[in-house]
């Protein structure tokens, strides 16, 4: 039977972080040690201190404000969705997730902007998806303008909650995009086929073709998916097995509250 692989530093470390907020050793909006106070306390670098802020971050559990330095959060699980951690025998677990989670929402979103977009968002919408070009020509990653073309798809359905959930899922998003992108642009066709889909969504939404505009978002999602499934494991290294890490221990704020009760 496989054993479970020895905690990395960064491991133990969130694990002791996690439990101080938890327990109220840390309360809520106090701050934490500075990263060279942590790093002094817990005998390691400040890398690995980073690391382990990045991944309180993601958990939800604290903040880093300008001026404040990082700002303990309300630990409360009733004010958070999760998404169900990877392993590291799986570490695409999380970000094939984010993107079953994208498919629902996105494929009924794309139809909603097709009927109902403007002219002036579908010049935003055609203008971000220049920008992904541009950004890729230019040797970029695209990360940034790829969330913009489909934010900018959630303005044109005319129904804030997408706005107002994808930017809940904001730094999933960018995690999950980077390595998608990273993955796809590692070949000439998957980059294209990307770039063909990119264009399809755009086009049907031109049109004002809901049921094109669906399908379009849908199949690239699943399209999007099925690549990173083929990614070998060589690909899950260095910055993207970090993302993969963050992805696994995401918490989405503001989600899930308790019910008020009915006067």
């Amino acid at each position: 039977m496989a054993t479970s692989p020895e905690p990395t530093l960064a491991d133990r470390i969130t694990a002791e972080l996690m439990q101080c907020v938890r327990s109220g050793a840390y309360p809520v909006h106090s701050r934490l040690p500075t990263e060279a106070t942590l790093a002094l306390q817990h005998g390691v670098s400040r890398t690995v201190i980073r690391e382990v802020i990045a991944r309180l971050k993601s958990q939800g559990l604290v903040d880093s404000r300008q001026g404040s330095g990082t700002v303990v959060l309300d630990p409360r699980p009733s004010e958070a969705f999760r998404v169900p951690a990877s392993t590291r025998d799986d570490p695409a677990l999380g970000v094939l997730r984010i993107l079953e989670l994208r498919r629902s929402i996105e494929a009924e979103m794309a139809a909603l902007a097709a009927a109902r977009r403007s002219a002036a968002e579908m010049k935003t919408i055609a203008c971000a998806l220049q920008a992904i070009e541009d950004a890729v020509q230019r040797g970029g990653d695209g990360v940034a303008e790829d969330l913009a073309f489909h934010i900018a798809i959630s303005n044109a359905s005319h129904n804030p909650l997408y706005t107002d959930l994808l930017g809940l899922l904001t730094r999933a998003l960018e995690d999950a995009i980077h390595l998608t992108r990273s993955n796809e642009a590692r070949r000439a066709d998957l980059a294209a086929q990307v770039l063909a889909e990119h264009r399809a969504l755009c086009e049907a939404i031109r049109n004002r073709d809901p049921a094109a505009a669906r399908a379009a978002a849908y199949d690239h999602l699943l399209n999007t998916a099925r690549r990173l499934r083929k990614a070998g494991r060589t690909f899950w290294a260095g910055s993207r097995r970090d993302a993969a890490d963050r992805l696994a221990a995401t918490r989405l704020r503001g989600v899930a509250r308790p019910a008020r009760s009915l006067p």
